[in-house]
């Protein structure tokens, strides 16, 4: 496994905490593209160490862990989709890096096509697990997982996990990888009101964004998700020029957890045809719909 060494950085008054595959990536002799990897609600930037693994040592790839998440600030508990974007292009303007891909799962998706519809200096290529360009019922049933309830303490981590699991959730593991032992306690990173406010400030139709870039994309959905249906993720692929869709059967919306060689697999076939044989520029989408299909 690739060790990825945690940085911080202050963004936009924020300090903000990241991970460093430390592998190469563009801008070294012989190296590939360098990839931002950005998690979704609840997540951790170390979500993404399997997958730095699976690309090293041809790319770099740095996890950010976004505000409120994580060991980064919370700042002034602005959870908008545009504060995170924000964030994302100051981050990588900061590290003098861009154009690069851009990965993102669910929330960390949408800010993802939302930067390169914003930014488009910054991102060379995109990659979206599992988030969704109409994030709103009825499309989505239920957009927002209300946590306030949720226990803040327990006496140990199995503990945690027991609380959490009788709220409703069928497995904490997800949610236990932010967890900490406090001083009074185990505990979870991440405030309560904080992600129930940054989930609603997601509720909203993301189309426009979605459409708003012209790189490359890659979209990929798990056939078992409750989170992305289907029909909206070949929607997203069949509207947006230059994007393949792939669909991995047997996975839920953690696609990358749920089958971590497959979903390595789909990054590296879509990296390989962005830079070309050469390391050139991304040629023609109907080639990337052919190496898809072909994986799939």
């Amino acid at each position: 496994m690739t060790m990825m060494t945690e940085r911080f950085t202050t963004v936009r008054g924020l300090r903000l905490a990241w991970l460093d595959s430390g592998t190469q990536g563009a801008g070294d002799p012989g190296g590939g593209t360098t990839v931002l990897a950005l998690h979704g609600h609840f997540g951790r930037a170390r979500a993404f160490a399997p997958l730095a693994a699976a690309l090293a040592p041809r790319h770099r790839l740095i996890a950010l862990e976004q505000r409120g998440h994580g060991h980064s600030d919370r700042g002034d508990g602005d959870f908008s989709p545009d504060a995170y974007v924000a964030d994302a292009a100051a981050f990588l303007r900061g590290l003098n890096l861009g154009p690069v891909v851009v990965l993102g799962h669910s929330m960390g998706g949408v800010v993802a096509f939302r930067l390169a519809a914003r930014h488009p200096d910054l991102v060379r290529a995109l990659i979206v697990e599992e988030g969704g360009a109409l994030n709103r019922p009825p499309d989505i049933e239920h957009p927002v997982l209300d946590v306030r309830g949720w226990p803040r303490r327990a006496a140990t981590l199995a503990g945690l996990r027991r609380a959490i699991e009788a709220q409703g959730i069928p497995d904490a593991g997800y949610f236990l990888e932010s967890a900490v032992e406090h001083p009074d306690g185990w505990g979870l990173l991440f405030g309560y009101d904080d992600m129930v406010a940054s989930q609603r400030a997601l509720v909203g139709d993301w189309w426009d964004d979605w459409l708003g870039s012209r790189c490359p994309a890659l979209l990929v959905h798990g056939l078992d998700s409750s989170v992305l249906p289907t029909a909206m993720a070949r929607r997203m692929a069949a509207g947006r020029p230059g994007t393949v869709l792939r669909e991995l059967p047997g996975c839920g919306h953690w696609a990358h957890d749920d089958d971590p060689d497959a979903f390595a697999g789909a990054v590296r076939d879509f990296l390989r045809e962005v830079e070309g044989p050469s390391g050139g520029p991304w040629r023609s989408a109907s080639r990337l719909r052919d190496a898809a299909s072909g994986a799939a």
